[in-house]
């Protein structure tokens, strides 16, 4: 008996013996519990190098996921089976995460670089007094178009989009939100109505938009619109920025009925382990040098009104991606409809979409 007693105890001492080890490798590594930051974005929604630069300055590890919709986002930290320190949902989502208790408070004491954010995108309907939330970009839902491939015509208006010389020469964004915002646009309705017989009104008017409909696509619309096999395309701002780069004919524009406002924020979800941390980053990201370099390569617009010093004077003197408080006041920033509007809204995207067949 004394001897498994022995035994045991060694067993015992060796195994913390390991653990220790292991701990103090991955300590050394970056990977302990403490040292590490997992954060949760848009695909190439990042500057990389920004990434090693934080680790750099703070030594602590970063692991990077990212996600392709707020949905598939918001389903992974309602599971909780991975944990995300820092993630970027967009507006509406963030409304519906701080009603379902998914997101941590953030302390403001520990992020001084908050001042450098425009007061114009603070303390908005999704996120009073910013509790949850800071504003990581932002940009606006327009219309991308070629002007060569249409005999010079300049578009300012949805219902440009109905001139029958544009048949089988538009592309329309794969987004609920986005085409059915765009009908309820063009008959001067909200993009958050939930009347529905607006909504079905809407939907009957992108019915006859159809002919002119050349596909209704995802991220494949930038490459098809900067080679010019399409003229028109449906498109958020930093999409638009970056066909634009890629094919100097085009051009964007915000129509003058009214469009989207979107913001993607940074948040702690409620799963985080490692709050201090995130903290630290979402400050780092706050940092105006830092805020400039990300815009530069990433192409939507910054918040960081600092940061703008720091950038090209052709990109922040560009109307088309910084428009001004006359033009950003008619916008509308998506609101939180509810599971009920929302499966209505996807009903009668679907049913747009069937009817094109």
């Amino acid at each position: 008996m004394k001897k498994l007693v022995q035994l045991f105890m060694a067993i015992v001492i060796v195994s913390v013996v390991l653990l220790a080890i292991i701990s103090g490798l991955n300590s050394s590594e970056g990977y302990s519990g403490d040292n590490t930051l997992t954060i949760y974005n848009w695909g190439d929604y990042i500057d990389e190098e920004l990434l090693s630069q934080f680790e750099e300055q703070t030594g602590i590890k970063v692991i990077y996921a990212t996600f392709d919709s707020n949905e598939a986002m918001l389903t992974k930290i309602k599971q909780g089976g991975t944990t995300y320190d820092v993630a970027v949902p967009s507006e509406y989502t963030i409304d519906q995460m701080r009603k379902e208790h998914l997101l941590i408070p953030l302390d403001h004491s520990k992020l001084p670089n908050m001042k450098y954010i425009d007061e114009r995108f603070m303390d908005l309907p999704f996120d009073p007094e910013n509790k949850y939330s800071i504003p990581y970009f932002w940009g606006t839902v327009g219309i991308v178009y070629n002007p060569s491939m249409l005999d010079g015509k300049r578009i300012t208006s949805w219902a440009d989009l109905w001139d029958e010389d544009l048949r089988n020469q538009i592309l329309l964004i794969d987004g609920a939100r986005e085409v059915m915002g765009m009908g309820l646009n063009s008959l001067h309705y909200s993009l958050n109505d939930t009347n529905d017989a607006h909504l079905r009104e809407a939907k009957e008017k992108l019915d006859t938009l159809t002919p002119n409909i050349k596909a209704i696509v995802g991220d494949e619309s930038k490459l098809l619109l900067a080679n010019e096999e399409a003229a028109v395309g449906l498109a958020w701002s930093g999409d638009a920025s970056e066909i634009m780069y890629e094919n100097e004919k085009l051009d964007y524009v915000v129509p003058k009925e009214g469009s989207n406002l979107w913001f993607d924020n940074m948040v702690i979800p409620k799963t985080a382990k490692n709050v201090e941390a995130a903290h630290q980053f979402i400050n780092f990201m706050l940092d105006p040098k830092v805020a400039a370099q990300n815009t530069e390569y990433v192409s939507y617009s910054t918040p960081n009104k600092e940061a703008l010093k720091y950038l090209p004077e052709e990109i922040v003197k560009d109307e088309r991606f910084y428009p001004s408080p006359a033009l950003t006041e008619k916008l509308e920033v998506y609101e939180n409809l509810g599971k009920q509007n929302l499966a209505r809204y996807n009903e009668l995207f679907l049913e747009f979409k069937m009817h094109r067949k």
